[in-house]
C-alpha cells in the first residue's frame, strides 16, 4: 500500500519532469517559429535586393571608361539613391572647402606639350587675347599662351592663378581658332539617353589623322535637361532660354541663349545645351545669384571642379577648368580669358577633361586638365558621356559631324 507520504513524493517528483518537457517543447516551437520568421524576412529581403544586385553586377561588368568607385556612385544615383548621393556630396564638399589665403604659389603646374611659343607664330595666324591676370607679380609662364601642336597650331593652352582670395587655385585654359578647326559632338554610351544614331562613342578612327583635341560636354540629361542635336537629328529637344554651344556648316561656332525651336535649323551642325549662360556681354550673368538655376545637387556656391566654354569677340572658343570654383568664379575665369558669352559644362573631379594630341592618329596624348581619374587617351575608346572633338579643318569641305 502506498502511503500518503509516498504518493506526495511520487507526485512531486513526477510533476517537474512533465512541466520541463512541456517547456522544452514550447521553447523548441518558439525557436522554430523564430527561424521560420527570419527565413521569411530574409527571403523577402533577398527578393527585394536581388534585382538591385543583378542590376549592379551587370552594370559593373559592362565596358566603361570610369573607375569602379565612380561607376558605383553613378549606379546608386540612377537607382533611387540620388538623394543620398546628393546629400553626401554636399556634406563632403562643405567639409573639404578650401581655406582662404595661405602661402602663395611659387611655380605653376607644367603642361608639357610639343609646340612653339605663341610669339613665334606666323603673323597672319590668329592668336588668343592677352590674359588678364588675377594675381601679381606674374609667375614664370603664367598666362602665356602656347600652341599644342607642331608649328602653327590652332589650339593654345595656358594656366594662371585665378583668385587672389584663394592664391593656390590654378585655372587651365585652352583657346581654339574657329577659322582653322572643325568642332564635332559625339554621343557616349549612356548620354544622351535618346540616340537615333549613337555612332562610335569615341573619336572615329577615320578622323584621327586630323584630331587636335577633345573635351568634356555638359551635365547628364537627367540632371540638366539640356537639348542635344547632331546633323539635323534631335537626340533631346532643345529648350528655349538655355545656354547652347552650336557649330554651323560654314565652320563658325557660338555660345548663345537658344531662342529657337526643339530642332535646330539646317545650317547648324551641332547643338549642346547646359543650364543658362554664365557670361553675357563680357560680364557675369545676373542669374548667377539664383541658386535654383544651377541644380539641386551642388547649386552655384559649392567649390568643386568646374568646367566651362565661352566665345571671344572674334568667334573663337575658350575652354576653362579649375578646382574649387563656384559658378561665379568660373565665369570670372572665362571673362579674364576674353569670353564675351560663356556656359558651364560638367562639374566634379571625375568629369572635366581637355586632352590634346600632338601627333596624327591620336598619338602623343597630353592631359591639359590634371584629371587623375581619366586618361589622356580618354575619347579614343568608347566613353560613357558625350564629348566634343576638335579637328583641323579641311578647306572647302561641307561640314558635318563625321561618324566613321
Amino acid at each position: 500500500m502506498t502511503t500518503e507520504h509516498e504518493t506526495a513524493v511520487g507526485t512531486s517528483g513526477h510533476m517537474p519532469s512533465v512541466r520541463a518537457r512541456a517547456e522544452r517543447r514550447a521553447a523548441r516551437r518558439s525557436q522554430v517559429t523564430r527561424r521560420r520568421r527570419r527565413a521569411a524576412i530574409a527571403a523577402v529581403l533577398a527578393g527585394l535586393i536581388a534585382p538591385f544586385g543583378y542590376s549592379y553586377v551587370t552594370t559593373m561588368l559592362e565596358p566603361s571608361s570610369l573607375p569602379l568607385g565612380i561607376r558605383s556612385v553613378e549606379w546608386a544615383r540612377e537607382h533611387g539613391f540620388r538623394w543620398l548621393v546628393n546629400d553626401a556630396e554636399n556634406v563632403w564638399y562643405r567639409w573639404h572647402a578650401p581655406a582662404k589665403g595661405g602661402p602663395a604659389l611659387t611655380t605653376l603646374p607644367q603642361i608639357t606639350t610639343p609646340g612653339t611659343p605663341a610669339r613665334r607664330a606666323a603673323r597672319h595666324v590668329a592668336l588668343p587675347d592677352t590674359l588678364r591676370l588675377a594675381i601679381r607679380p606674374r609667375l614664370p609662364g603664367e598666362g602665356v599662351w602656347h600652341p599644342v601642336g607642331i608649328g602653327g597650331s590652332p589650339v593654345y593652352v595656358t594656366t594662371f592663378r585665378s583668385d587672389p582670395v584663394y592664391p593656390q587655385n590654378v585655372a587651365y585654359l585652352a583657346w581654339i581658332d574657329h577659322s582653322r578647326t572643325q568642332l564635332a559632338l559625339y554621343p557616349g554610351r549612356y548620354e544622351p539617353p535618346s540616340a537615333p544614331v549613337r555612332g562610335p562613342m569615341q573619336v572615329p578612327y577615320g578622323e584621327r589623322w586630323r584630331l587636335i583635341a577633345a573635351f568634356n560636354s555638359g551635365f547628364t540629361y537627367k540632371d540638366g535637361q539640356g537639348g542635344f542635336a547632331i546633323d539635323g537629328k534631335s537626340y533631346e529637344p532643345l529648350r528655349r532660354g538655355l545656354a547652347t554651344l552650336v557649330a554651323h556648316r560654314n565652320g563658325s561656332v557660338n555660345v548663345q541663349t537658344w531662342n529657337g525651336g526643339p530642332t535646330p535649323p539646317r545650317n547648324i551642325v551641332l547643338a549642346r545645351q547646359n543650364l543658362p549662360l554664365i557670361v553675357v556681354d563680357g560680364r557675369p550673368s545676373s542669374r548667377l545669384n539664383d541658386s535654383r538655376a544651377w541644380g539641386a545637387t551642388l547649386g552655384n556656391a559649392i567649390r568643386v571642379w568646374r568646367s566651362g566654354v565661352g566665345i571671344d569677340k572674334r568667334g573663337n572658343l575658350i575652354y576653362a577648368a579649375a578646382n574649387y570654383q563656384t559658378v561665379s568664379s568660373l565665369a570670372n575665369i572665362l571673362i579674364r580669358a576674353g569670353a564675351v558669352r560663356a556656359m558651364q559644362l560638367d562639374i566634379n573631379a571625375e568629369w572635366p577633361s581637355f586632352n590634346v594630341f600632338a601627333a596624327s592618329g591620336g598619338r602623343n596624348a597630353v592631359k591639359i586638365v590634371p584629371n587623375g581619374q581619366q586618361q589622356a587617351t580618354r575619347y579614343l575608346s568608347p566613353d560613357d558621356r558625350d564629348f566634343f572633338a576638335v579637328y583641323r579643318r579641311i578647306p572647302h569641305l561641307s561640314l558635318s559631324v563625321p561618324l566613321k
